[in-house]
Order: C-alpha cells, then structure tokens, then sequence
C-alpha cells in the first residue's frame, strides 16, 4: 500500500520541502508588512493628534502611574501589615514612574511630529531690538 506522504516533516537530508519553505517565506513576508503597516498607523496617529487629545494622554498616563503605585502599597500594607508606609513609598515611586511615562511619551510625540514650517514659526518679542 502506498503510505501517504508527510509534508510537515523535513527530508531525510535535513532540507526543507518546498512547499514548506513556500509557506515560510509568504509568513515572513506577511509579518513583514504588518509591522510596516503598523509603524505607519502609530505614526499617522501620534501625527495627527490635537493639543487636547495630547494632553489628556500624557495627563491619564501619570495619574495611571501614580495610582498604580498607591494601590500597590496599600496591597503591601495589608499584606505586611506596616501602616501607610508602603503605600506612602509606592505612592512616590508611582509619582517618579509617572513622571518618566510623560517625558518618553511627550518625546516620542515631538520625534512623531513635522518639523514647524517657516509660516508656523512666529518672531519672539526680543526679536524686535
């Protein structure tokens, strides 16, 4: 009887059927433009985000981080049983964790950004001396 042939498995040779390698290099080509395709979309929406929308994400990233942190010394807390101390130290390294989600988000925002033309940029006031 024939025995029906597995196209899964590699060759005795250790190569790759084509069929296989076919469907290897269709996957990568795929993944490939996905991230393409995502790279643009994250850049388009950093690009074409209002002054608010920036600010509510900056401002909702640092609240986030501090109340992370403030829930997880009050789990300490209860878990230890040492009073408002974790809580009050989680409460500051949330604060800090905050602070350094809005610096690399806003940097990432200006990288993201087009450079100002030369009708966005408006003379200073000292200029006029």
């Amino acid at each position: 009887m024939n025995q029906p042939r597995d196209t899964k498995r590699p060759q005795s040779d250790g190569k790759r059927e084509p069929l296989t390698s076919d469907l290897a290099a269709r996957i990568a080509r795929a993944r490939a433009e996905a991230n393409v395709a995502d790279d643009k979309v994250t850049t388009t929406a950093v690009r074409d985000m209002s002054g608010l929308s920036r600010g509510l994400r900056l401002g909702s990233e640092f609240i986030a981080a501090i109340l992370v942190g403030a829930g997880m010394g009050y789990l300490l807390d209860l878990w230890l049983g040492t009073g408002p101390w974790a809580m009050l130290v989680m409460l500051m390294v949330g604060f800090a964790a905050g602070v350094l989600n809005v610096v690399r988000s806003a940097a990432e925002m200006n990288r993201a950004a087009p450079p100002p033309t030369a009708a966005m940029r408006v003379p200073d006031d000292e200029d006029d001396e």
